[in-house]
């Protein structure tokens, strides 16, 4: 609960975001930010995030304790490489986020988890020695780990499916993705929002997100 309460303002430390003045933003790419943003959290009926630019590689995020609280950050990184189509759509995505509880319900099964972890480790861990408690808490967490990328992965399917409804079209998701696809590295983002971003990751039982190519084949197949 203490982590999903700090999480916006660890998040605005962390990554260095300069948030916009969403009553008041700077003519150009400010406004244009605040305007999209606007739009796409009125047609997903949740409250005005507020909106944060920070220098890094192509990449988004959201975070916040609830809808009411969200912030919506997007990397210069991302703004320089993508057309309009493709930045409303990254935008959509993780409105799409904001909308399902992704934040909230990400950071309480990780808690979940770990309480699990715990618990069983400390039963089993009594039959024997304290280092089959530590042999047992590195195991089930690397089982818990598998179980968070799972669910990760499964919500980044439909964050990318709720981007498609809001922008009433899923090609700017497709070829947001396409883009992203196309680099040669990608960013982590750290901690508690990279769960969260718009880039994928290694296609490994703990990657955060599918492989691009899983989510343009989903989009495309309208699978989620």
């Amino acid at each position: 609960i203490i982590s999903l309460l700090m999480s916006k303002q660890m998040a605005k430390m962390s990554m260095g975001v300069q948030m916009i003045d969403t009553n008041n933003p700077q003519p150009g790419l400010e406004a244009y930010l605040v305007g999209v943003v606007r739009h796409e959290a009125e047609r997903a009926g949740i409250p005005m995030p507020e909106v944060g630019i920070y220098e890094g590689e192509p990449n988004a995020f959201a975070t916040g304790a609830s809808a009411s609280s969200a912030m919506v950050a997007v990397s210069t990184g991302l703004l320089n490489i993508m057309n309009r189509d493709e930045v409303e759509a990254v935008l959509a995505h993780e409105i799409s986020h904001v909308k399902n509880g992704d934040m909230v319900t990400q950071t309480l099964l990780q808690g979940v988890m770990n309480t699990f972890v715990v618990f069983f480790s400390r039963i089993i861990g009594w039959v024997g020695y304290y280092v089959t408690s530590l042999v047992l808490d590195i195991c089930l967490g690397f089982l818990a780990g598998m179980v968070v990328a799972y669910f990760s992965r499964w919500r980044e399917y439909h964050a990318d499916a709720g981007a498609a409804e809001i922008m009433q079209s899923n090609q700017p998701m497709i070829n947001a993705l396409r883009r992203l696809g196309g680099m040669e590295a990608q960013n982590e983002l750290p901690g508690a929002v990279k769960g969260f971003g718009i880039s994928g990751g290694i296609g490994s039982l703990f990657a955060t997100h599918p492989s691009i190519e899983d989510r343009i084949a989903a989009l495309e197949s309208r699978r989620y």
